[in-house]
């Protein structure tokens, strides 16, 4: 491995993806991407509906996540991005052409997700879509790069169980008493 992190943090939608790795960029002072950010308007709009995407709305949407990856590696320097990268040929997208992309799979029991995104506002992502998350789910293989983390506790804790299962040490933070 390099000296360049490529942390992709996977998941169900309602896992807490986004909370773990802003957490990992604020820890390590890497560059954060919200991996639905590089959705297509066809695609929220599909979600927001209530209707699951396919595999082909999904490809355009994976190779975009991999260039924002493939870009930081190529400027040496590290990087955290969520995506649910449900199925394992999602995951062969994400790292295909980048030796130092590893995934964060962030697990929760399904009634947790399913309260979670019940009570979650201003998101497409409908409570209605996460039986077909789950069932899509293919869990990391222990011949992919990458870690699984349960999310319970504290969103503290959780980062932390992320961090050292990655084996990162986050950077000193400088503080101005000013």
């Amino acid at each position: 491995m390099s000296d360049i992190d490529l942390v992709v943090v996977m998941g169900v939608s309602g896992s807490g993806k986004t909370t773990v790795a802003r957490g990992i960029a604020e820890a390590m002072r890497w560059e954060f991407a919200e991996g639905d950010d590089f959705h297509s308007e066809a695609n929220v709009a599909k979600m927001a509906s209530g209707h699951p995407l396919t595999d082909e709305d999904r490809w355009p949407w994976l190779r975009s996540i991999g260039e924002w990856l493939s870009a930081h590696e190529a400027a040496g320097r590290s990087a955290v991005v969520t995506c649910s990268a449900l199925r394992r040929v999602y995951r062969d997208v994400l790292r295909e052409g980048r030796p130092d992309a590893r995934f964060c799979h962030v697990e929760a029991d399904a009634a947790l997700i399913k309260d979670r995104l019940e009570r979650r506002t201003g998101h497409y992502m409908p409570p209605s879509l996460l039986p077909s998350q789950l069932a899509t789910l293919e869990p990391l293989q222990a011949d992919e790069p990458g870690v699984a983390v349960s999310v319970a506790g504290t969103p503290e804790e959780i980062v932390e169980r992320a961090l050292r299962a990655l084996g990162l040490a986050p950077k000193e933070r400088l503080h101005d008493d000013s």
